[in-house]
């Protein structure tokens, strides 16, 4: 093979890659206080969300996303609340997702059966979404040591809710 060749197929391998990466929006990490409150209302919305679920829903992938996110929002409740005493960061309200997520519970509380469960999917789509962006971005990019560890630990399991909540949606 040539050095001309050599060339050539290096940069042409190089650059295959790139071609199938998805494009993806750039989410800025919120100030630390914002972080704090946009994380509540993940949790809450996720314990809360899941209650109702398995209150609402008899379909058996619902009840098992529903009773894993209780638990592990929970814990993460738990986390945040530690991380956020360490890092002496008060909380503010994230004046997007703290009304987004109140919505979703209000609508969600008036379904029932199939209708509650098709809903229930699509709300934690969007939710887990925004969940795993902010994650992200707050893990590379926050102020706070403690909340940025937070974040850390927190992203992949994020991910993982987002994976479910794409194959309850229908996504995968």
């Amino acid at each position: 093979m040539t050095l001309l060749s050599r060339r050539t197929a290096f940069i042409a391998f190089s650059a295959a890659p790139l071609a199938y990466i998805p494009s993806v929006h750039a989410v800025d990490a919120l100030p630390d206080a914002r972080f704090v409150g946009f994380s509540q209302a993940v949790n809450d919305f996720s314990i809360k969300s899941g209650q109702l679920a398995l209150a609402r829903s008899a379909n058996e992938n619902v009840r098992g996303y529903a009773t894993r996110a209780i638990a592990e929002h929970t814990t993460a409740a738990e986390m945040l609340s530690k991380a956020r005493s360490e890092a002496g960061v008060s909380y503010a309200p994230d004046g997007s997702m703290g009304p987004r997520t109140e919505n979703e519970l209000a609508r969600l509380n008036s379904l029932q059966g199939p209708q509650f469960d098709q809903a229930f999917a699509a709300a934690q789509l969007a939710v887990q979404t925004a969940a795993e962006a902010q994650f992200g971005a707050y893990s590379q990019n926050g102020t706070s040591g403690p909340l940025r560890r937070y974040a850390q630990q927190m992203l992949p399991k994020s991910k993982m809710f987002l994976e479910y909540a794409q194959r309850l949606a229908g996504g995968r």
